[in-house]
């Protein structure tokens, strides 16, 4: 017996050690192995790096050709002097793997739908939405459009191995600290990889659609109704290319429409209804309005802020090209930037260049559907999805000539609610492209001609093209692949069995929207429509709402003696066209006797307001609920119905009806026996803003300030807790210049004096590197608050003095 005890003894003597470290070393859930990641060697300690660095290092890198220089300054930024093409975006992958490689994989893998392989079964249905929306089937064709260019295949390939040489250096301590929390390890680089990044802007920027919304909205109401609550151009707009240009070319014929509309209501989709959000600004002024004589070139691009950016600053100097600018890290070349000779920015177009086409099969195997009178045979693409775990899941996506039949039953995922059940998916991101020569050309552009030659190589997403040169040029381009549509086509659901629906050839690219030195001296984009309704193409029905490009355009009409610095200030304008156009009808109509003493301290706050979001200010909490709730009021008995998905009227059409319309049909709540009126509704929704900001923030005071209410911040682009950044207590709002919200906003400010020596200046909300523990993570997000720019220095050779170098690389073949 106590032999056998002793057994027993030595046997847990050495199974609970082991069990131990099984179970330290072991991911459970969200946790990462405990052991594994304390390690004092190769755990997280090692991610804390110090403000002391080497003044000059040297590396080995063998399939370089020539040696590589390269300084970066005081920020960390990067500045790249190769003596060819190859080495050139060889480092530039070195250098931004070596700062951002756990972001470039988790963006890839996210748009690829693999991120199942790292964080297991509960990731299933978001990578299944992104293999049903055909990501990696564009990625693959973007990838041969890319590959069929010697440029741009040297471009790619060269960027790829500079990623690689830098994963392949890498030993477990020196990880980023996200791989050591999740549990898994960086694969090789893939020019694939190159692609889905671009797929992913793509998506993010031109993935809308409100043609599910229209159609049930087109079925309940009728088409009088629609046209009237949603006309094809707004009721106030101020364009991008200015009203009363003429159009120097002969148009194509337009496609013509069916000769009926099938409508196809889809009541059992669940959507989620349009928030307005990702926008951008940017602007060009010519010498005659600046006080150096030269043109000042103005970009702030609107996306979701996060840790790290999505951004990353760099310099590249080769033969043949000199430029500064920010990158997207995963992609080579400069994105945003400026050279010697010119600069150029972009904002979203917001296009349409995506229709969903419900599809009528011949049976459920979906193996045939009708198309021009005929059965027409799908094909079909397996998606195997591994999932850490567990077992492959093989998915079969059915594909028509339009493209992905997404869904045909559809999961409990947030992403997926406005996709139509049965419909296929024809998307402007599933063509072959080649956007990598577009900012190969710009990159080395040195004038308008040049300018116009990169944007021909543009196909999506579509982007509003600023420019501005030392020739004293400005211009701006709505530019992409634009399909030849007949006027609407896309409002609506499509029927996919009609030919004349699918998109008829493409608008010349020579005929997109564009103008160059207009008289007014100024080019500007706020994501505001294209063009006046002269322009005999159709490129969208709507665009974002026009307050931003309005004021954007009456600040720069009035300005003279232009410098670099007021349009930096411009860029944190504040003032809200919106509370402007509204308040006036809608202050008068507030009941001051029947408001409590909160209510009318509030009421006499809004009415002195100057319309300004300035963090302090306390009206801008009250006006933008205030307004939040009078919307609902007057929208929600009408357009919220169950199992029967709608959007609301644009803003524009809802102050249009405020401010013209007291007595419209549409303020009545359908589902009371009362008479509603806007002046019922405005006093409610008022009230309603008070008690609830009183409920949330106490007694009306300091802690109702718009920076409180709003509490902008940067998290971190995983949303692990304490890698964000703490509430920044700032202004602006999604509608002024400054267009802010909580998590969304400028993402890099930039700002270009042209001249003989070009001066440019920029911050983005963040830092250059990806590592939590890194003094340069988030270092720029207090200068960007503050609405203050760095100087970006374009040097000129490796000891230009321009800059003080914090360090020195040198990568050497041998």
């Amino acid at each position: 017996m106590i032999q056998q005890m002793n057994k027993v003894k030595a046997f847990l003597c050495l199974a609970v050690p082991v069990l131990l470290i099984y179970g330290f070393n072991t991911k459970f859930g969200d946790l990462p192995p405990i052991l594994k990641f304390l390690n004092p060697y190769d755990g997280f300690w090692q991610n804390a790096e110090s403000i002391k660095i080497k003044p000059e290092q040297k590396i080995v890198l063998k399939n370089t050709n020539a040696d590589v220089e390269i300084i970066f300054d005081d920020r960390m930024i990067p500045h790249v002097f190769a003596s060819n093409d190859y080495d050139l975006y060889y480092a530039q992958g070195y250098v931004t793997a070596m700062h951002r490689l756990w972001q470039m994989d988790f963006q890839t893998r996210y748009a690829a739908g693999r991120l199942s392989e790292v964080v297991g079964k509960k990731a299933i249905e978001l990578d299944r939405y992104q293999r049903r929306l055909g990501m990696v089937y564009g990625a693959e064709n973007s990838l041969s459009g890319m590959m069929e260019d010697p440029t741009s295949k040297k471009m790619v390939l060269a960027y790829t191995a500079g990623i690689n040489a830098y994963i392949h250096s890498l030993s477990q301590k020196d990880l980023p600290i996200e791989y050591k929390i999740l549990d898994f390890k960086p694969e090789d680089w893939t020019p694939l990889k190159c692609a889905l990044l671009l797929k992913q802007m793509s998506a993010v920027l031109a993935m809308g659609s409100d043609e599910f919304y229209m159609t049930n909205i087109l079925n309940k109401f009728g088409p009088e109704v629609t046209a009237n609550l949603f006309p094809d151009y707004p009721l106030k707009e101020d364009p991008i290319i200015p009203k009363g240009t003429t159009w120097d070319f002969e148009p194509l014929p337009v496609p013509l429409p069916p000769g009926t509309f099938n409508q196809m209501a889809n009541s059992s989709i669940k959507t989620t209804r349009r928030v307005e959000g990702i926008g951008s600004n940017n602007w060009a002024v010519s010498g005659e309005k600046t006080q150096s004589g030269k043109p000042i070139l103005a970009n702030d691009p609107h996306l979701n802020l996060t840790l790290p950016s999505i951004w990353y600053q760099i310099q590249l100097h080769a033969p043949g090209v000199n430029v500064y600018g920010v990158s997207l890290p995963g992609a080579p070349g400069v994105i945003i930037g400026f050279n010697q000779r010119i600069a150029w920015g972009v904002t979203n177009v917001a296009a349409d260049i995506l229709d969903y086409y419900q599809i009528k099969f011949k049976d459920d195997s979906h193996k045939q559907y009708w198309y021009n009178n005929g059965w027409k045979n799908t094909s079909s693409r397996v998606e195997k999805i591994q999932i850490r775990g567990e077992q492959t899941l093989a998915d079969t996506v059915v594909y028509t000539h339009h493209g992905p039949v997404v869904y045909f039953q559809k999961p409990d995922l947030s992403l997926a609610k406005p996709v139509p059940v049965g419909n296929a998916l024809r998307w402007i991101a599933h063509d072959q492209s080649n956007e990598l020569m577009t900012f190969y050309r710009l990159n080395r552009g040195a004038n308008y001609a040049d300018y116009r030659k990169a944007l021909t190589f543009y196909t999506a997403p579509a982007q509003n093209f600023i420019f501005a040169s030392a020739d004293n040029d400005i211009a701006i381009t709505a530019n992409g692949k634009f399909p030849l549509k007949y006027k609407n086509q896309g409002k609506f659901i499509l029927d996919g069995s009609d030919q004349q629906n699918d998109w008829q050839g493409w608008i010349p690219a020579a005929q997109n929207p564009t103008v160059k030195n207009p008289p007014r001296h100024f080019v500007s984009s706020a994501n505001q429509s294209s063009t006046d309704p002269s322009y005999p193409y159709y490129i969208n029905w709507e665009f974002a709402p026009y307050e931003r490009g309005k004021r954007i355009n009456d600040k720069l009409s009035m300005m003279k003696n232009i410098t670099a610095d007021s349009m930096r200030v411009m860029q944190s304008d504040a003032y809200g066209v919106f509370p402007e156009n509204v308040l006036p009808t809608l202050l008068p109509l507030l009941d001051r006797g029947n408001l409590n003493a909160t209510q009318k301290e509030a009421f006499q706050t809004v009415q002195k307001w100057n319309y300004h979001y300035n963090a302090t200010e306390i009206a801008p909490g009250i006006f933008d609920l205030w307004m939040d709730q009078l919307n609902k009021l007057i929208w929600d008995d009408e357009f919220e119905v169950d199992k029967v998905p709608m959007r609301k009227p644009s803003r524009d059409r809802t102050v249009q009806m405020i401010t013209k319309e007291p007595d419209a049909k549409w303020f009545d709540n359908v589902n009371t026996p009362e008479q509603e009126t806007l002046k019922a509704l405005a006093n409610a929704s008022f009230k309603f803003a008070c008690d609830s900001l009183e409920r949330k923030f106490g007694v009306i005071g300091k802690h109702w300030s718009w920076a409180n209410v709003k509490r902008s911040h940067v998290p971190h682009l995983a949303a692990i807790p304490g890698f964000g950044s703490k509430t920044l207590m700032i202004g602006g709002s999604k509608s002024t210049i400054n267009a802010l919200s909580e998590s969304n906003g400028p993402s890099w400010r930039m700002v270009v004096e042209l001249g003989d020596t070009p001066k440019g200046h920029g911050v983005f909300p963040g830092g250059q590197s990806g590592n939590p523990g890194s003094p340069f993570y988030d270092n720029m997000i207090n200068t960007w608050a503050e609405g203050k720019l760095y100087d970006l220095f374009l040097l000129k050779t490796v000891n230009d003095a321009s800059v003080k170098p914090l360090t020195r690389l040198k990568i050497s073949k041998k």
